[in-house]
This record gives structure tokens, C-alpha cells and sequence, in this order.
């Protein structure tokens, strides 16, 4: 199990709640959290991913992400 973290978007409940469906849909994600405070919007997941899984996933729900 790893551990990444992405610069995002996603920058508030709203956002939250929409990308959440995604993330908690995927079996390979254990756990994962948005910092809406970090001026990078920092993605945090723990789980079986890579960086281009992952980053699939957040355009999918309409969102960006760059690996940190």
C-alpha cells in the first residue's frame, strides 16, 4: 500500500461531493482526503494506484490533478 498526494481543483464541499462517488467507488483506494485549505488543494490516497491511475480517476470525476 502507498501513499500519494496531487496538487487539485477540488476546492470545497461542493467539489467534495462530487469527486467522492469516483474515489470511493474505486476497491485499489483504502482511504482518501481533499486539504481545501493547502493553496494547492492537496489530494491525499493511500492505496494500490499509480500517479496515471489515480489522475484518470479525478478527470473522470471532472476535476484535475498533478502529482506532487
Amino acid at each position: 500500500m502507498k501513499t500519494l498526494q496531487f496538487k487539485t481543483n477540488i476546492n470545497c464541499g461542493g467539489c467534495i461531493k462530487a469527486v467522492t462517488p469516483t474515489l470511493n467507488g474505486e476497491q485499489a483506494i483504502s482511504s482518501w482526503q481533499v486539504d481545501t485549505t493547502s493553496p494547492d488543494k492537496i489530494l491525499t490516497i493511500t492505496g494500490e494506484l499509480d500517479e496515471t491511475q489515480v489522475i484518470a480517476l479525478v478527470e473522470d470525476a471532472g476535476f484535475q490533478a498533478q502529482a506532487v
